[in-house]
């Protein structure tokens, strides 16, 4: 297969300072791609700022290696922020094509010992600085030839112990992905999500939830190289899909579907009824109907 090229894209990568967005950043530059390093250097848990400059940081080696990119440290939970991003990849680049967004914060503990402001406070990271550049950066994606957008989830949202904050505000994200999705399709924008897992410092805030066992694994085996590949097909004009999610770690991929299974109808339904056939309601047959979006287009032939 030839090698994909990147040259003609310009992407906003948050959170792109360190771990999996920093090797997006790299990825995308290595094979051509402008790229818009965001980070606003803050603490694992979103208390405050480091005191680094880990988007400089990147940016540097990405242009001292050759590669396009600038840093912007403006926090994307903010209107600002969202706006000082696209504007720093129009002043430097001239355009927009596509946005990760890959910033977030973590902290585990049980959910009725999380105040309402720790609650808040991962809804303006995950969702409300998804939703805010999203909807910043759309004019551009409209009028890109290949408008993209990847967000980032995580299995969390499925259940995890202490993350009731974590993954309620990533299920926020998976359904603004599909409502994205949706709202993308006249104008060709490709809306999609991954699920990645690597041994990146949000891991490691994460430890009290996890055995030892999977720690030490996910610190030797997973790692942001083996999720940047994914990333990088999903805002590529190859990428077809839209409102899909993939589940990445250590060199595996793979599709999160949502099912509607066959069920039971019964327009005299009662609770007994219910309880008499919850098996069938239940069950996951080679009938059950996957919820998509949208079909993927199929390629001209050439």
């Amino acid at each position: 297969m030839t090698e994909m090229d990147f040259a003609h894209c310009v992407v906003i990568i948050t959170g792109a300072g360190r771990g999996i967005g920093r090797a997006h950043a790299e990825l995308l530059a290595s094979r051509g791609a402008a790229v818009v390093v965001g980070d606003l250097g803050a603490a694992i848990d979103g208390s405050g700022v480091d005191g680094d400059d880990p988007a400089r940081e990147v940016a540097d080696a990405i242009t001292a290696a050759g590669g396009r990119a600038v840093a912007c440290s403006a926090d994307v939970s903010t209107e600002q922020g969202a706006v000082a991003l696209v504007d720093a990849a129009l002043s430097t680049f001239g355009r927009l094509d596509a946005v990760i967004n890959n910033a977030g914060i973590v902290r585990t503990a049980p959910f009725d010992q999380v105040p309402d402001e720790e609650y808040q406070r991962h809804l303006d990271v995950h969702y409300f600085g998804t939703l805010r550049l999203c909807r910043a950066a759309w004019p551009h994606l409209v009028n890109s030839p290949a408008g993209r957008v990847v967000n980032t989830i995580s299995q969390a949202m499925l259940g995890n112990p202490g993350m009731s904050h974590y993954g309620g505000s990533k299920g926020a994200v998976f359904g603004l992905t599909r409502n994205l999705a949706l709202e993308g399709l006249e104008a060709g924008i490709k809306v999609n999500a991954i699920a990645p897992g690597a041994g990146t410092r949000m891991a490691e805030a994460s430890a009290d939830s996890l055995s030892p066992e999977v720690m030490e694994y996910m610190r030797t085996q997973l790692r942001p190289e083996h999720v940047a590949p994914v990333a990088a097909y999903l805002v590529s004009a190859a990428c077809t899909v839209t409102g899909e999610v993939f589940n990445l770690a250590g060199g595996g991929v793979n599709r999160l579907a949502v099912l509607n299974t066959v069920g039971i109808h019964d327009p005299a339904l009662t609770v007994e009824t219910v309880a008499d056939r919850f098996d069938e309601i239940m069950a996951i047959t080679p009938d059950a109907v996957p919820q998509i979006v949208a079909p993927a287009e199929v390629p001209a032939a050439s």
